[in-house]
């Protein structure tokens, strides 16, 4: 389970793994978005199920920490769940806007929205740089690869290997044109550093 930040900041980013870390703490260095500055910490949890445990802890220490997140967009229903039943939002109401809270979704995934802002041809090209592109292209042969577009390849096997989603996360972040930032993570930094 992730490590859980008591809330002497006053903010904390919750993000599922270390790969979502290193990608906002990568974006907010290329938009000098100075976290530490703004007293915002990035807090990986070990996987969305650990958010109600995370929320808690959060609630039960002192100060007025405001708790940011970014999740899957598969896992709209659980987020919300936990952020009501933190008392973050009002009511379990199925059209709740979690971004006005301060939850931001990728959609599928944050890989996914790396891949797509950078592009697929693009993503290929880094992984040749770094020496991962015959790997790619074997796993492409795959059968149950084969009738995949490019994008969907890219986003499965960057999780096909320990490590790998980690160590490309802020690779990708850096190739993004900026017109191309996914606003999930532009709108969770803006949130993190704006009102701190």
């Amino acid at each position: 389970m992730g490590e859980v930040v008591s809330a002497e900041a006053s903010a904390v980013v919750l993000v599922e793994g270390e790969s979502d870390r290193l990608a906002v703490e990568a974006l907010a260095e290329r938009l000098q978005f100075d976290l530490i500055a703004a007293g915002a910490t990035v807090v990986p949890m070990g996987g969305v199920t650990n958010l109600r445990h995370h929320l808690a802890a959060l609630a039960a220490s002192s100060g007025a920490t405001r708790v940011l997140g970014l999740f899957d967009l598969g896992e709209v229903a659980h987020v919300r769940r936990a952020v009501t039943d933190a008392g973050i939002a009002a009511a379990a109401d199925s059209g709740l806007d979690l971004a006005s809270f301060g939850f931001f979704a990728c959609d599928p995934d944050l890989e996914g929205e790396l891949i797509r802002a950078v592009g697929s041809e693009r993503v290929e090209e880094l992984l040749g740089e770094h020496g991962e592109l015959g790997r790619f292209r074997t796993f492409q042969q795959q059968p149950a690869q084969r009738a995949k577009t490019t994008e969907a390849q890219l986003r499965r096997f960057m999780g096909t290997h320990s490590g790998r989603k980690a160590r490309f996360a802020p690779i990708l972040v850096r190739a993004i044109e900026e017109p191309r930032i996914p606003a999930a993570l532009s709108s969770l930094l803006t949130a993190a550093v704006g009102s701190a």
